[in-house]
């Protein structure tokens, strides 16, 4: 399958704000204007999608990372990762972090098959009193 990746620009506003309602708009034209928005697309479907945030406005972690399901397990997620690597490791970044629900055992897998490694756990983090594992990676 060829697909192609790059950091999302504005006018993938429309396409975007739809799959990744959980930020607001504003929010999503800045990111795209920033290089915060990273997209894998096939034949001009959206078929991946990851969200650069800044921890303490200063250091790079993974908001979000998804590939559709039926685009899983074509190294569409770590095309995705490495675009990003390659970005921050231009803008002098030494480090990435992501995170992951601590019941959430595949995408643990993911962080630890891409390099990442487990750095802490915040109990209770999100609803259900569920916690969160956040994991770090030398880039």
């Amino acid at each position: 399958m060829t697909f192609n990746v790059r950091f999302g620009h504005e006018d993938d506003y429309e396409l975007l704000a739809q799959g990744d309602p959980s930020i607001p708009s504003h929010q999503m034209k800045w990111k795209l204007k920033n290089k915060e928005i990273v997209i894998a697309e096939a034949e001009n479907e959206l078929i991946g999608y990851l969200r650069l945030e800044y921890l303490w406005s200063k250091y790079p972690y993974i908001g979000l990372i998804i590939v559709q399901p039926d685009y899983r397990n074509q190294g569409i997620g770590k095309a995705l990762l490495k675009c990003l690597e390659r970005y921050l490791k231009q803008q002098k970044h030494s480090s990435l972090y992501s995170s992951s629900q601590v019941d959430e055992a595949e995408p643990q897998k993911w962080h630890r098959h891409m390099g990442f490694k487990e750095c802490g756990i915040i109990n209770g983090l999100n609803p259900g009193g569920i916690g969160e594992v956040f994991f770090s990676k030398s880039i």
